[in-house]
Formats: C-alpha cells, sequence, structure tokens
C-alpha cells in the first residue's frame, strides 16, 4: 500500500466504530443491522476494504432510520463461498442481520443470494455473473453493477467498432462463472463481427503469474489482448503485458477494471493507451455520484473508487428502501425495491421488477498520458457509455 492508502485507511479514525458496540444490549435490541460480506483477506483484500469504506460512510451518512440506530457489521469472506455463507448465517444468528450488501466475487455471491432467501432476508451485490439475475435469481437478491453481457457489450463492441483493422483477439480469462460469463458474451461478438479469437488462456483465481500465458499470447500474434480477470489478477497480468513489450504492437482492454485504486497502483505511464471497461468513474457528470465525491473528500481526503462506491450505493438503496417501506420487514422491503428508480451515481438509475437488475450504465475509459491528467487522479477519459441488458425472457431468471 503507498501512502495514500494508508490515509485513506487512516481516515477510517475519523468515523465511528462499529455502532453495534453502543450502549451495548439496549440498543442492540432496536438497532438495524447490516452486514457487509466482503473479502477483507487474500488477492481481493483490497477491494473488500475499500467495500468497508463504503458502507461505513453510508452509515455514518444516515446514522438512524425509523427513530433506531443503523448498524453494520463486515464479514471477511476471504473469496471463498463456503466461509462467506458461513459469516452470513452467524450474523443473521447473533445479530438478527437480515440486510446484506456485499460479495464482490460472483461464487461468493451467488452461493450468499442463496443463503439470504433462505433466511428471509436481502442480498444487493456487486458481482458480475449473469446467472446472480438470471438463472439462479431468487426474491431476495438484487444487483447494480452491469452483468457480464452489459460489460463486454460495452466495451468489446465499441472498440471493435473504433479499430476495424483489429481483426486478431486474444482472451485471458479467470476460470470460474464470472470469467465464462465475459468469455462467453465476447465470443458472441467475435462471431457476429467476424473477428478471429486466436486464443484463450484460463487461470486460477489463486494466479499471480501471468507470463506464460502471455507468452502463448505473443505467439498468437493478437491485434488485441482482452483481459477479463478482475482486481490484482488484472493488475499483474497488465503489468507483465506490458514488461514483455505488448502494448508496442498491442491494443490491450481491460473489461472489468476496478477502478481508481487500480490506476493508481500501476500508475499513469503503464496505464496510458490501455482501454477499460468501468461500472464506475469519480469523475462521472451526475447529482448523486458528485455528492458521493463531496462526501469522501470531506471524509477521507480522497475520491471515491468502484469499490468504495458499489458498496455505498448498494447500502444506501437498502436503506432508502427501508425507509420508504417504513418497517424494517423484507418481506415488505423487497416489494419496494422492485421497479424503484432513484438518483444514482451513474444517474438515474432504476431496479427492474422482473429480475432484480439495476438499469445502468457501463462505461469505457482509455488511460491518459501523465501530462494529460488534470489533477493526480484524473488517469481517464471516459470515451463512451451505455445500457446493454437482455431482455428479461433471455435471462433466464424466474422469481
Amino acid at each position: 500500500m503507498n501512502r495514500r492508502h494508508l490515509l485513506k485507511l487512516a481516515a477510517l479514525s475519523a468515523l465511528p466504530g462499529s455502532l453495534s458496540l453502543r450502549n451495548a444490549y439496549a440498543q442492540a435490541a432496536q438497532e438495524i443491522q447490516l452486514g457487509c460480506p466482503v473479502p477483507m483477506s487474500g488477492p481481493f483484500a483490497a477491494n473488500g476494504k475499500y467495500a468497508d469504506l463504503g458502507m461505513k460512510l453510508v452509515v455514518q451518512q444516515y446514522g438512524k432510520i425509523l427513530g433506531r440506530p443503523l448498524a453494520y457489521t463486515t464479514l471477511d469472506t476471504e473469496g471463498k463461498p463456503a466461509t462467506a455463507v458461513r459469516k452470513v448465517q452467524e450474523l443473521a444468528q447473533q445479530k438478527h442481520a437480515r440486510y446484506f450488501a456485499g460479495g464482490i466475487l460472483s461464487s461468493e455471491a451467488l452461493a450468499m443470494g442463496k443463503e439470504v432467501q433462505k433466511d428471509g432476508g436481502v442480498f444487493i451485490t456487486t458481482a458480475g455473473a449473469d446467472e446472480i439475475t438470471g438463472s439462479d435469481c431468487n426474491k431476495s437478491t438484487f444487483r447494480w453493477s452491469v452483468p457480464t453481457y452489459g460489460a463486454i457489450e460495452q466495451t468489446v463492441r465499441p472498440l471493435i467498432e473504433k479499430l476495424p483493422k483489429a481483426k486478431r483477439w486474444y482472451t485471458i480469462t479467470p476460470q470460474y462463472v464470472f470469467g465464462d460469463g465475459l468469455l462467453n458474451a465476447a465470443k458472441n461478438i467475435f462471431k457476429e463481427k467476424g473477428i478471429e479469437h486466436v486464443g484463450n488462456s484460463y487461470h486460477s483465481l489463486a494466479e499471480k503469474e501471468f507470463s506464460g500465458y502471455l507468452t502463448n499470447a505473443m505467439a498468437a500474434k493478437p491485434d488485441v489482448l482482452l483481459l477479463l480477470n478482475f482486481g490484482s489478477q488484472s493488475s499483474d497480468a497488465l503489468r507483465q503485458a506490458v514488461s514483455f513489450g505488448m502494448k508496442q504492437n498491442t491494443t490491450i482492454l481491460m473489461a472489468w477494471a476496478s477502478g481508481l485504486e487500480q490506476f493508481e497502483s500501476l500508475g499513469a505511464d503503464l496505464c496510458e493507451g490501455v482501454y477499460f471497461g468501468a461500472q464506475y468513474w469519480h469523475g462521472i457528470d451526475s447529482p448523486g455520484n458528485k455528492d458521493l465525491v463531496k462526501r469522501c473528500q470531506d471524509t477521507f481526503k480522497a475520491n471515491p473508487n468502484y469499490s468504495l462506491a458499489g458498496s455505498y450505493i448498494c447500502a444506501k438503496i437498502l436503506i432508502d428502501a427501508i425507509v420508504k417501506a417504513g418497517t424494517d420487514d423484507p418481506a415488505k422491503v423487497i416489494p419496494v425495491l422492485e421497479g424503484m428508480k432513484y438518483t444514482g451515481l451513474t444517474g438515474d438509475e432504476e431496479i427492474r421488477a422482473q429480475d432484480h437488475q439495476v438499469l445502468k450504465n457501463y462505461y469505457l475509459l482509455r488511460g491518459k498520458a501523465k501530462k494529460a491528467m488534470k489533477d493526480k487522479d484524473d488517469y481517464a477519459e471516459i470515451l463512451s457509455s451505455g445500457q446493454s441488458f437482455l431482455p428479461v425472457a433471455q435471462t433466464g431468471c424466474k422469481l
């Protein structure tokens, strides 16, 4: 972690601690408890730590709802579905938590969504697998982030149009449900557009060394290298690709960037000219985003990144729905969430009632040269944005 990361985390001392520790048993009995199940250890720990800040920020913002104090507990899922389910069960039993926002990895999000449904709660996630609001959808699970289909439609398709001579594409894919979702969506566009898919390398969720995969990619002489992994794995893959000189003769697209903290860790020189898909960028010109940026500046003296922003808006959606329902009974809050329209981070956002998918923009960014940056966080320009969602009839969701 660099100094700026440490400053951000140190800023936590400016916020109240876990509100559930106050006034012990008397207050615990009347608290409305939120759960933040995210990886706080393991390869995706950085994403989890920022997600924790996002929920802490929104709980501080509201303080009380329905005349009762808000509280939250962070659960370290370790990025493992079985661990995530156990932690959710424990919080539901020990603190009567019924509302959960988290699940950065699709595998853990799918498992937690089923567990929360069994318990009659509500779960909202930023994970990307299409199945979450598709074939594995359920009444308790909602999703803020654009699924893999939309992420590829808003990155691969516009880049093909931008680079009509780039006919040879190579993919590097994490071998689990999220990676397969991105890969299948990309293959469909390749077929439609006459793109030659010259190879794919699968890797595990524990992989850190990508030189072998990149050697295979270079041997295939692609015009475009498409990275379908996430977080520290996509950063490692990009670093190694650049060190191999691939930026000189290959366009690189990272379909699902993890936002500002990723640009900070990579640096402007490495990101320059690379294309990135993004659920969120702090430079989005919308009232909801400007409000979040101001809150983060006031609290952390820093701009929000995707992991923080996603957790913040997911928790805020839950809290606003509880307020609107006038009760914290999930059976009465779920109908409020279904079809809910609100001022979101990406503009006006809406929860589609039939599959619980939030309809929002996805962004295609391009890394800026260091000399073109207007400030220390101005790493990228937004090239395009749009909404691409399968019709509900094609998602496989039957609520």
